[in-house]
């Protein structure tokens, strides 16, 4: 069983079974959790309205009763995401008064709700991946959506700092990197043994509260470590060649493009549009679109573990790899080497193609939980486990690519400390005894 303190949606005031409006209601709600749970997985654009009325067991027909559209369903599922957000910081506010407390109880039901979810216990809700792929009346409702939760929570950031219940930091930055920590808790989760998913309110407690560091005045050692290494070399980078400038201009493209629409919603005509060039350009480099995705996975992969082989060379305190190497991949994503892609859109790849990417980013993971496991036996982490910090450090560094669209970048050094502060400082200030 899950906490009894974790909040979860409240539930609407008891009505009359009898009521044709609260059947209909329940059974639209039926539809958007299935389709929810669909779009997790195969993507929002990737999933047909048959996919979703298979599952419910009901004909095409009969699904238009609750949706008039593909694109109908996915803004309902992704208003209904929003809602749901929405409506769980309201319940945090109502029941704590302290700033820190209201955050870490809004995040901790946010994974309360994808766990209940994974255990047949309540609704899926859509992660509102793909956004950008909706008609700008959908796309800019949900936008502003959006906006107006995540200046909710920045506002509960400035008012912990004004009283002295959260330490200094920037505020906006450490939101995005908070919220972006869980933009991949519904696949994560779904992967992690039962047992160890339900350690992860807990842990995610922990960690946005106290850091992983045993004592901030580690920090500075960490910030100077971090510094020699920030600045990407060029010759690692350089990949190999002139005459792949173009086929990687094709590859930040179409990164961006998938990013932002997923698989089924990006348009090849969209990306030749983009770099001012034919189709045919596009086929002199890669066979499909298939093809592209599949590129651009391995760009990622590349990126990554030239950054993992490149920390593995430094003299360095394993605490210090760590943090290096998140403001490493950090500074490659606001880069003219990224973005990186987000490994939502691989389940449009065949089962052997994406088994052999998981595999090399596998292989990431586990170097950095090593980081965080030496870190631990050396004492300069607290005991929080390994697994469950990269996991949350991964979604952060997906969602770092967006951090321009809320807050200018004008220096990476500083936006990415900035940004990686509240995993090893945590949101608490630090004890008068420290």
């Amino acid at each position: 069983m899950l906490p009894e303190d974790v909040l979860d949606t409240p539930a609407p005031a008891h009505r009359s079974p009898f009521s044709r409006g609260l059947q209909r209601e329940t059974k639209r709600a039926a539809v958007l959790s299935c389709a929810a749970k669909l779009f997790n997985t195969k993507g929002a654009r990737s999933t047909t309205l048959a996919d979703v009325a298979s599952r419910l067991g009901l004909t095409k027909t009969s699904l238009y009763y609750y949706v008039a559209t593909k694109e109908d369903l996915i803004y309902q599922c992704y208003d209904a995401n929003m809602r749901q957000a929405n409506a769980q910081l309201d319940s945090a506010e109502e029941a704590h008064s302290a700033p820190i407390e209201c955050l870490i109880a809004f995040l901790e039901s946010q994974i309360a709700t994808t766990l209940r979810s994974l255990d047949g216990e309540g609704d899926f809700y859509a992660a509102p991946l793909e956004i950008a792929s909706l008609k700008d009346e959908h796309r800019i409702a949900l936008e502003e959506q959006y906006r107006g939760l995540l200046r909710r929570l920045i506002d509960l950031l400035n008012r912990g700092i004004e009283t002295g219940q959260i330490r200094r930091c920037n505020p906006v930055i450490t939101m995005r990197a908070m919220v972006g920590a869980l933009d991949w808790s519904f696949y994560w989760l779904y992967e992690m043994p039962r047992e160890e998913a339900r350690a992860v309110i807990a842990v995610l407690r922990d960690l946005f509260t106290h850091g992983l560091l045993s004592s901030p005045e580690q920090h500075m050692t960490l910030d100077a470590a971090g510094a020699l290494a920030l600045t990407p070399d060029d010759e690692a980078f350089n990949r190999e060649a002139q005459n792949r400038l173009k086929q990687q201009a094709f590859l930040k493209a179409g990164t961006r493009c998938f990013n932002q629409k997923g698989f089924s919603g990006t348009s090849l005509d969209e990306i030749a549009e983009q770099l001012q060039v034919s189709k045919g350009a596009f086929y002199y480099h890669f066979a499909n679109k298939e093809a592209l995705l599949t590129q651009c996975y391995d760009y990622t992969l590349d990126q990554l573990e030239r950054v993992v082989a490149g920390i593995e060379q430094l003299e360095a305190a394993p605490a210090a790899k760590l943090h290096t190497a998140c403001r490493q991949i950090f500074a490659l994503q606001n880069s003219d080497q990224g973005p990186l892609v987000h490994f939502n859109s691989i389940t449009a790849l065949p089962p052997a193609v994406r088994q052999r990417l998981l595999a090399r980013l596998a292989a990431v993971h586990t170097t950095l939980e090593t980081y965080v496991k030496r870190a631990i036996a050396d004492g300069q982490f607290r005991d929080i486990p390994a697994a469950i910090v990269v996991q949350l450090l991964t979604g952060a560094l997906n969602a770092a690519m967006d951090l321009e669209t809320w807050q200018p970048i004008e220096a990476v050094e500083q936006s990415a400390g900035d940004y990686f502060s509240v995993f090893f400082c945590g949101l608490a200030p630090p004890r008068p005894s420290q």
